[in-house]
């Protein structure tokens, strides 16, 4: 699948940025999308050549139905009252050869940053592309990693107010520590969030629309990740997008000969993922997920979620051992009391799942990177692996000033002023600027011919001239910075442009997409904000795109 480069002039996408360019893109990020010969053997191939996608698509279907995912999938949906195309695409994963698209995601609160929606969005248009470009159905699928414990990372959501300040709205679970979200429910003081978020965003045509199908959905007493999975319905099943509750128990059996077999290979899973590790390591990469040696790749559910290791040729469950036999019929009898860890799960979603691809994050495309061997261990094809669409949104009035003043996207993430002194300091007026630097030349060059002539005289007197030339460029230093200060408080609307662009680019200082919950461009753009970046999604890697819409 070749990469697409639109014509910035003809969609809503201004321009975009080689990710290579970016402080916080990771070397690995960067290799895989821009070197992927570094890192082909961790990978089944290429996500950006039409070869590779041939190849998978042939696998998968070779491969015949996974399991019976479809029914399960159809039942979530129906009882969360999920919309007419969604449902139409779970039950099109019934049929013989359809493929699929998977991204996936915690339940964070009110939908979770931008990034989610950009994964979501990616796998769609990818879907789309593989229907027209190699004539298979090919369905989105969105895994909810729903029994994830860290509660932290979903707990919150961040948005901007009027003045772009950041808000962080949050619920208070200390009450839930150690358990999965898929076992929390939302607390009354739910709907005095939704209040917090009602206050906090920029008051639009769109706020009362999205605020009403916001809290239809973070309903009191709903659980966390039932009303994560509804709002990604009320948002993007339309689109034919299929949230997966991975949480669901009637989908646990079809998961049972996985997890029984995880067990069976007794730890075998974390070593051939530890020595991959080693060997991205040797290479000069980040180790994204490194296993304990005695560490089965499967947590225990009993109200908390607890980890499996092996000891004394039993399993232990915290204090207790068990012997082999006795997991294994508990595997066999309570599937659902089981869950993967993230090491096993992907062998768990394309087991279930007739996976092509999966739209990954940075994080997870080096751990998958970890995964190749485990999964030729489970004898299944590995996915192709495809970076999401990395974006930042800003307004026309940001974009003007980026593109009038020349500034690079990375220059605002800076929290001190210093991008915006150099910026203040290019638009003094020559003559001045010229001044300075000839006072600046000729100071240092009369200073050392005295500096020259003055041991003849008295050596004592070195010192003397020494101190005083680092006093005169100090103080033409400072007169210099008075002049920009001066320059800054005359340029006022300078100023306020690169402090509005920075607010939307870096919110408190982080990527925009890790920072602000997609609810706020839902609220300040519109519900079409999604049928506009889904239409003009560029599919190439590697990039980062200034989008206005």
């Amino acid at each position: 699948m070749p990469a697409e480069t639109p014509t910035p002039s003809a969609t809503p996408f201004n321009s975009a940025i080689d990710l290579r360019q970016l402080s916080w893109a990771t070397p690995f990020t960067r290799d895989y999308c821009h070197a992927f010969d570094r890192l082909e053997k961790f990978y089944p191939g290429p996500p950006t050549a039409p070869g590779s996608w041939r190849e998978a698509i042939e696998a998968r279907q070779a491969a015949g139905r996974a399991t019976d995912i479809a029914d399960v999938l159809t039942n979530q949906l129906r009882t969360r009252g999920a919309p007419p195309a969604a449902l139409a695409a779970a039950e099109r994963l019934g049929a013989t050869g359809t493929v699929a698209i998977l991204t996936g995601q915690q339940a964070g609160l009110f939908g979770g940053p931008l990034y989610t929606l950009l994964k979501a969005l990616t796998a769609i248009a990818l879907a789309r592309r593989v229907e027209s470009d190699h004539g298979v159905a090919a369905v989105p699928v969105f895994w909810v990693d729903a029994e994830d414990h860290d509660l932290d990372e979903v707990r919150a959501c961040q948005i901007l107010d009027d003045d772009l300040e950041l808000h962080r709205i949050a619920l208070d679970l200390a009450s839930e520590a150690g358990r999965p979200s898929s076992a929390v429910r939302l607390p009354e003081t739910v709907g005095m969030l939704l209040d917090q978020l009602r206050q906090a965003l920029p008051s639009t045509e769109f706020s009362a629309a999205i605020l009403e199908r916001l809290a239809a959905s973070y309903a009191p007493g709903t659980g966390l990740v039932e009303a994560f999975s509804r709002w990604l319905d009320c948002v993007l099943g339309d689109r034919g997008l299929v949230v997966f509750d991975a949480s669901d128990p009637a989908a646990k059996p079809l998961a049972r000969p996985v997890f029984d077999r995880e067990l069976r290979l007794r730890g075998e899973t974390s070593r051939l993922a530890a020595a991959a590790g080693a060997q991205l390591s040797e290479r000069g990469y980040h180790t994204q997920v490194q296993p304990a040696e005695d560490a089965v790749a499967l947590f225990h559910l009993d109200g908390e979620r607890r980890p499996i290791r092996l000891r004394d040729g039993a399993f232990a469950l915290g204090d207790a051992l068990l012997a082999p036999d006795v997991l294994h019929d508990l595997v066999r009898e309570q599937p659902a009391m089981f869950s993967p860890n993230v090491l096993l799960r992907p062998i768990v979603q394309d087991t279930l799942f007739p996976t092509i691809a999966y739209v990954t994050g940075p994080h997870e495309l080096a751990y998958l990177g970890q995964l190749r061997e485990v999964y030729r261990l489970f004898e299944i094809s590995m996915p192709l692996v495809y970076p999401r669409l990395s974006a930042t949104i800003l307004d026309h009035g940001a974009v003007r000033f980026l593109t009038r003043y020349d500034v690079g996207l990375d220059t605002l993430q800076a929290r001190d002023d210093g991008a915006l002194n150099r910026l203040v300091s290019a638009q003094l007026p020559p003559a001045v600027e010229a001044a300075v630097a000839a006072a600046e030349r000729s100071i240092g060059a009369e200073l050392e011919g005295i500096a020259e002539g003055v041991p003849a005289i008295d050596p004592t007197l070195v010192g003397a001239v020494r101190t005083t030339r680092e006093r005169m460029e100090r103080d033409l230093r400072n007169l210099r910075g008075k002049i920009v200060q001066a320059a800054k408080r005359r340029d006022t609307t300078l100023r306020r442009q690169f402090h509005r662009a920075r607010a939307q680019a870096f919110p408190g200082g982080a990527p925009q997409e890790r920072a602000v919950s997609f609810v706020y461009f839902l609220n300040r753009f519109g519900p079409h904000v999604v049928d506009r970046l889904l239409d003009n999604l560029p599919l190439g890697v590697g990039q980062h795109w200034l989008l206005t819409v």
